[in-house]
């Protein structure tokens, strides 16, 4: 992991880094500052969590093909700084006494699409910017990055909610976007212009799909396009059920609440480390199986949480297995995907894939709350971690996981 990929790379990781610690220093800022701010209720909050998800996922449909044929790091510093300007609007309006549910809700959507634009374009960028070699090593260091974000960001934000006010994690997330813009455009050289190919200059209503049409014309991104859609987003419908469960039913505290969540974070480091050297070993598809299996089996445990220092013990213990076996994961797969992509198709499949994850992690949510309501959250994460026993099945079998047919033909 200490190995130099080049200054260009340095510059690309830092915008990564920013951004990311931004991101989670305004974890649940807006359900937040919706309660602390607008006096919101349940439904509002949960409105927000949902909506803004799966609205900013269909906004961002046609985004896949326009970015497709573009070069990629202009459009990285325009969602940049789009995602800025919608998020300072927020602590802008709440100066200026004018902010409003609505207004939260339009940023949402707009930060939401923005997210899986500058996605789309990251995934080209990257691999243009690294040798093929090299790909693991710079996944696994955005996968670290993550982590330690996900474990410091958090609580950093909500101290300073509590010190300064309710908008002021939203600012500094608006901060590091702009940060992370400067960061890309101090990569510098020339990025060439993509070549169109026989796509016309308009996107026809075909073009929209191209990123689902490839995905699912492959015989081995098929299976494991809906493996990871079907995973994080039964891991993500069941999160909020185990917060009502752990401090409402249980009695836990906000502080054991955030240290069970955030302990835990210290394992996907130790995965993304153990990535490379698991592969080097054992190969990409016998770590990707082994890994993907693995993560699908914690979340049951969950189920048994009782009260007091063994129920909290036994969160962070599933936490921490279950982000280990993620943060091997999600490089290799990273890895993997990208080396299954041709250049011309990057764009609009990662773009596919990010708009269903989003609205798949959206339906979900919304199906699992009406379910813990007629069940309880107990019963509702249950039925999460049994659904997830059956996701492995759908991770690649073959050893054809291996090869990177990145020139296999493009599906009519």
């Amino acid at each position: 992991m200490g190995r130099s990929l080049g200054r260009r790379f340095r510059w690309f990781w830092a915008a990564y880094a920013v951004s990311a610690f931004g991101t989670w220093l305004a974890f649940d800022a807006f359900a937040l500052i919706a309660i602390l701010a607008l006096d919101a209720g349940p439904a509002e909050v949960s409105t927000l969590a949902a909506a803004g998800l799966a609205i900013g996922a269909v906004v961002a449909v046609p985004l896949g093909p326009w970015v497709e044929f573009r070069r990629k790091r202009p459009v990285m510093i325009g969602m940049d700084l789009v995602r800025f300007a919608a998020l300072m609007s927020v602590p802008a309006a709440y100066v200026l006494g004018r902010l409003s549910f609505a207004q939260l809700l339009v940023v949402a959507v707009v930060v939401g699409a923005a997210d899986i634009a500058f996605t789309a374009a990251s995934g080209a960028c990257l691999k243009a910017l690294v040798r093929p070699e090299d790909l693991l090593v710079a996944n696994g260091r955005f996968e670290a990055t993550t982590w330690t974000a996900t474990a410091l960001g958090p609580p950093l934000g909500t101290a300073a909610i509590g010190l300064v006010g309710p908008v002021a994690s939203v600012a500094a997330n608006a901060a590091s976007f702009l940060l992370s813009a400067a960061g890309i455009r101090a990569i510098g050289g020339r990025e060439p212009h993509p070549a169109r190919s026989a796509t016309p200059s308009r996107p026809r209503a075909a073009d929209l799909l191209e990123g689902w049409r490839y995905i699912l014309a492959g015989p081995v991104l098929r299976p494991l396009f809906f493996n990871t859609v079907l995973v994080n987003g039964l891991i993500m419908a069941a999160s909020p059920l185990l917060a009502v469960l752990m401090l409402g039913d249980l009695g836990f505290t906000p502080w054991q609440y955030g240290l069970a969540f955030g302990v835990p974070c210290v394992g996907g480091l130790i995965g993304s480390r153990l990535a490379r050297p698991l592969l080097a070993r054992y190969g990409q598809h016998r770590v990707m199986l082994v890994a993907g299996t693995l993560r699908a089996c914690w979340p049951l445990g969950l189920t048994f949480v009782g009260p007091g220092p063994t129920g909290l013990f036994l969160v962070i213990a599933v936490e921490l297995g279950l982000i280990t076996c993620v943060g091997v994961f999600n490089p290799v797969f990273a890895t993997y995907r990208l080396q299954q992509l041709p250049p011309d198709r990057i764009a609009r499949t990662l773009s596919a894939w990010s708009i269903t994850g989003k609205a798949t992690v959206a339906a979900m949510t919304g199906v699992w709350g009406l379910l813990a309501g007629l069940t309880g959250p107990r019963i509702a994460i249950a039925i999460a971690g049994l659904l997830l026993l059956a996701t492995p099945f759908l991770l690649p079998r073959h050893k054809n996981a291996d090869q990177a047919p990145s020139e296999r033909r493009t599906p009519a």
